[in-house]
């Protein structure tokens, strides 16, 4: 792996934010409980990479016939998360991309983190519900009734966040377009950030 590229990247977002299980939904989540991108061993990077490419449950957006998934764990309640959703649509036409819900809040996370899964217009289902979320309307109406396969899914994605031992979203791993390299990356970032984190540019 290579490690400068992981530090580079991490230098280049000024404000590395993201949401914990700690964080209260509706409230600005506290700053110090994102992590900022790690320099990882190689080995581990690249067993986690294939832990989410085998475990995981999400759905794909972008570029489908991609053979370099990057894969985004997130909450349905994280506006990081939704502003890093915003980020990466300028790129949906490049990378492919596979976002796989978790719930810090079962209540309000497990139904749209369903509803998201089964949409069947994943794009246009996110954005609304981002765009809902970050203008501080709750995202969007889901029904509770919750199937028992949906929930163990996102039981399950959870699971695997703890198994990385990530503490807060967006979580995003991938590898790099030109050199191969995993990456990974905790928070938010922009567009541009996003793209150079994936070697874009």
């Amino acid at each position: 792996m290579n490690i400068t590229t992981l530090t580079l990247t991490a230098a280049l977002v000024l404000s590395v934010v993201g949401c914990s299980k700690t964080d209260t939904p509706g409230t600005t989540p506290n700053p110090s409980s994102a992590a900022p991108a790690a320099a990882a061993p190689a080995a581990q990077a690249g067993s986690s990479y294939d832990l989410v490419a085998s475990q995981g449950k999400g759905f794909t957006v972008g570029a489908l016939m991609s053979a370099q998934p990057v894969y985004v764990l997130f909450d349905p309640q994280c506006p990081h998360c939704g502003r890093l959703w915003q980020a990466s649509l300028p790129l949906l036409d490049k990378v492919k991309f596979v976002w796989i819900p978790i719930s810090f809040n079962p209540t309000k996370s497990v139904p749209q983190g369903a509803a998201l899964l089964s949409a069947a217009n994943p794009v246009d289902a996110m954005t609304a519900h981002e765009q809902s979320l970050l203008a501080g309307t709750g995202g969007m109406s889901a029904s509770a009734d919750v199937t028992e396969e949906m929930k163990q899914a996102i039981t399950k994605n959870t699971q695997l966040l703890n198994q990385l031992g990530v503490e807060s979203v967006p979580f995003l791993l991938g590898k790099h377009r030109k050199t191969g390299a995993i990456v990974s990356f905790n928070g938010a970032m922009d567009t541009a950030a996003l793209s150079n984190l994936l070697g874009l540019e």
